[in-house]
């Protein structure tokens, strides 16, 4: 009988083998199963590969100083569409807003000015600064995304400066600690892997020279495990079951950073960016988010999955490599989530009786008609609900919650109409007669936007 542990162990070999990857670490992570872990190959050096082995994980440090600012941003020290230059004094490009950063849509040029990646030298934190005035705008500000690590480096000094006190302290303090990282951190360690560059002709693989990022750290200068990723990817999926009391970030917030504000490329919507996270949607409105990494010699996928049948609570995957140029990499994770819904789905909770729906909205149940279109609000898990008539099983309902002094009047907390507020009309009996959704009437009946009722024929 091949296990599902057969099946994606499987799926890791052979992107190792393809891939010509010298060393691999993989982990998934899940609330409902034991971590799993896999590798293939060798480090390169005289430290056996296990779980434990430590590589780079390039620009999915991007994600670590993203949650940094958005904790200074919960905390009132920022908002994000402050510009940059009115916490840091800046001889250039001070106008850049924080999510024009965080999102990749500010226009910045991708690298600080020099030619760092022929020296492998970064600069240090004053002279990228002062560097800023040589620096270009290549694009209007919001025009389309464009990847900028040096971008990502100014919000790594932003949230630096606020903390008061250096990038990897704070790192080490606000998120590592917390969430139990350990074996993540700005330096390598003695259970490092070797990266190479392998050869395109041959079976040559070549050593990669070390390099220190400097003050361009917040971007790309982590080092980790795969175990410790995997968490991190589930974190970014799931905040809520692996830091339940929101001591690094709240869930409304990794919410705000999941939301799409611009798509990779014009023309192929695979992929979108939010507030410092790489989207991917699978089918089955399935969503995958996290980041990807590319240092020399590594290559890193890690991410998280959200919805869809079979998806279980926490489920992250990290998949590490140590080689430049083994692309496999990349799809890997994407792979062994779907895989793992797939062939050990989570398991199906039963339904339970609930209590009933206060008197006073018993009389919403039901079907309404708003704009020719008929919905079906309900009450389920303790909240009014409304969803079309006709939509997918899938797509979830919007969920409304009263307001604290009307109670006929609700807000929109999620799906359809977020935001908009849903007001209750009342006859002299009490009876729910009439309802506004974001403003729109709706009626028990089908009617036109003039009142017209097709059932009475008035």
């Amino acid at each position: 009988m091949i296990t599902v542990h057969d099946r994606l162990g499987r799926l890791v070999r052979q992107a190792q083998a393809q891939g010509r990857i010298p060393a691999v670490s993989v982990a998934l992570h899940r609330a409902d199963r034991p971590l799993w872990t896999c590798t293939a190959g060798g480090t390169g050096n005289d430290t056996p590969l296990d779980p434990e082995s430590v590589f780079r994980i390039g620009s999915v440090t991007k994600t670590f100083t993203s949650v940094l600012v958005m904790q200074c941003r919960d905390d009132g020290l920022i908002d994000l569409d402050d510009p940059i230059g009115r916490h840091l004094d800046l001889p250039a490009h001070g106008e850049l807003t924080v999510r024009r950063l965080l999102s990749h849509t500010a226009g910045l040029q991708r690298e600080p000015h020099g030619d760092v990646w022929d020296t492998l030298r970064a600069p240090g934190v004053a002279e990228l600064l002062a560097d800023l005035a040589r620096v270009e705008r290549v694009l209007p500000t919001g025009r389309r995304y464009h990847y900028s690590n040096l971008g990502m480096a100014l919000l790594g000094e932003l949230a630096a400066r606020l903390r008061g006190g250096t990038w990897a302290e704070v790192l080490a303090d606000r998120v590592l600690a917390p969430l139990g990282l350990t074996a993540t951190g700005p330096n390598p360690g003695e259970r490092a892997a070797t990266g190479f560059l392998v050869d395109a002709y041959s079976d040559e693989a070549r050593p990669e020279p070390p390099a220190d990022f400097g003050a361009v750290a917040p971007a790309a200068q982590l080092w980790s495990t795969a175990p410790d990723m995997a968490r991190w990817a589930a974190f970014l999926a799931d905040p809520a079951a692996l830091d339940p009391d929101g001591r690094v970030l709240a869930p409304s917030t990794l919410d705000e950073m999941r939301w799409p504000l611009t798509t990779t490329d014009e023309t192929l919507w695979v992929a979108g960016f939010g507030l410092g996270l790489i989207l991917v949607p699978q089918r089955g409105r399935v969503m995958h988010v996290g980041h990807d990494g590319a240092m020399p010699g590594f290559l890193a996928a890690v991410y998280g999955r959200r919805g869809g049948d079979g998806t279980a609570g926490a489920m992250g995957c990290a998949v590490l490599g140590s080689s430049g140029t083994g692309t496999e990499v990349f799809e890997l994770p994407h792979r062994l989530l779907a895989a793992a819904a797939e062939h050990d789905p989570a398991e199906i909770e039963p339904w339970r009786p609930g209590p009933p729906a206060p008197e006073h909205l018993r009389g919403v149940l039901g079907r309404w008609w708003g704009e020719g279109f008929e919905y079906v609000f309900s009450w389920h898990d303790g909240t009014l609900r409304a969803r079309g008539a006709d939509d997918p099983a899938g797509k979830p309902p919007a969920v409304f919650v009263p307001l604290p002094d009307r109670p006929d009047v609700f807000r929109t907390v999620s799906g359809r109409e977020v935001g908009e507020l849903l007001r209750l009309t009342r006859d002299e009996r009490g009876a729910v007669v009439r309802m506004h959704w974001a403003t729109y009437r709706f009626s028990r009946h089908q009617e036109t936007f003039d009142g017209y009722d097709f059932r009475t024929g008035s």
